[in-house]
């Protein structure tokens, strides 16, 4: 059955609908040996798609994994610097996945990864605003002040952000463990709130996306989501 291409590309896992567009407008897609034009549908039961002149095919199976990403992994599946990817801890999936979002090479835990464009479209957009929630370990000179900073409006980056919760659980001197809730989440969002309140962050790792939670998942291993997690992001959007 015919459909858009940019739903083709999507379903095959290789970037989200929005970016296939892109892709499609500027000439990079071909079907049967021509250019491909935005909003053009085919079969690839009939039709040759290629994209940067490699045919669209393979497994269309859609996989979802969680994976407890370790500190001095960076989120891609190659890095030009020669560093450690996520891509070298999940090469027994089977097929081709891709993170969704990022956690940063000195950070830590829950990290979706899916070949499901679409759904990791909707997992990544704003207007969706998928909470996400982080076990910070920090240390500064007032712990408790520094959590009452980090409730109000910060600002990072020449923008006033605020967290949707932060709980203090656990003190020991200077140093602590904060909970801390956000929406959206920019670039390295949480370390530069805790900056903003005179906090050094030690560690970090996230623990809960959605409803998703990371539990007792080992650092490096990885498991695939239930359809019962996979429907929770579902009604999250709808």
């Amino acid at each position: 059955m015919p459909e858009r291409i940019q739903k083709l590309i999507a379903e095959y896992g290789l970037m989200s609908r929005r970016a296939a567009e892109k892709i499609i407008a500027d000439g990079r897609v071909s079907v049967n040996g021509r250019i491909a034009y935005l909003g053009e549908k085919a079969d690839l039961a009939t039709d040759i798609v290629l994209v940067d002149g490699k045919p669209l095919n393979g497994d269309r199976e859609k996989k979802y994994i969680l994976l407890n990403k370790p500190r001095g992994y960076v989120t891609t599946m190659r890095d030009e610097k020669g560093r450690k990817n996520v891509s070298m801890l999940i090469a027994d999936a089977g097929t081709r996945i891709y993170p969704v979002g990022r956690l940063d090479l000195n950070s830590e835990g829950l990290l979706i990864m899916t070949n499901d464009g679409d759904f990791a479209n909707r997992l990544m957009h704003p207007s969706n605003n998928i909470l996400k929630t982080y076990s910070v370990t920090v240390t500064g000179d007032d712990i408790p002040a520094s959590v009452e900073i980090l409730r109000g409006p910060v600002e990072i980056d020449g923008t006033s952000v605020k967290a949707k919760a932060v709980e203090l659980s656990n003190i020991s001197g200077t140093e602590a463990m904060l909970h801390i809730t956000i929406g959206e989440g920019k670039n390295r969002e949480v370390r530069k709130m805790c900056a903003f309140a005179g906090l050094k962050v030690l560690g970090l790792k996230r623990i809960k996306e959605g409803s998703l939670e990371l539990g007792d998942l080992k650092s490096g291993q990885w498991r695939y989501l239930t359809t019962e997690e996979i429907d929770s992001f579902r009604m999250d959007d709808a």
